[in-house]
């Protein structure tokens, strides 16, 4: 996103290219890029947009998105129930019951991680 003007791209547009900068073995929040990309209020719209995301030709990794409290409430959208826990376990981050254990820990603000 850095070296873009974000008043040019589209809301799912700027939902993927902050999702893409999330690194391995972080995540981040929907509330938390909704914020940074200007709708704080937008949350749900984020989760939409991420579960259009598997369409795009250049790869979104939505699995690196959870709720504020680190579950993973979109698992759903990932065709079998395992697939986000999977994904997300490969890169080393450790779950229990659909919740994040070390969120605090993984967690990647936008905010704080990138500038507009």
């Amino acid at each position: 996103m850095k070296n873009q003007n974000p008043q040019n791209i589209n809301f799912f547009e700027k939902v993927y290219q902050v999702t893409r900068e999330i690194p391995f073995g972080r995540v981040s929040s929907y509330g938390a890029i909704a914020r940074y990309i200007g709708s704080p209020q937008a949350a749900r719209m984020v989760g939409w947009a991420l579960n259009k995301s598997f369409s795009q030709k250049e790869f979104v990794p939505a699995h690196r998105v959870v709720n504020k409290n680190g579950l993973l409430t979109g698992k759903k959208h990932f065709g079998a129930s395992n697939i986000m826990r999977e994904l997300l376990e490969n890169e080393n981050v450790i779950i229990k019951n659909d919740q994040i254990l070390n969120f605090e820990d993984v967690f990647w603000d936008p905010y704080k991680e990138l500038s507009l």
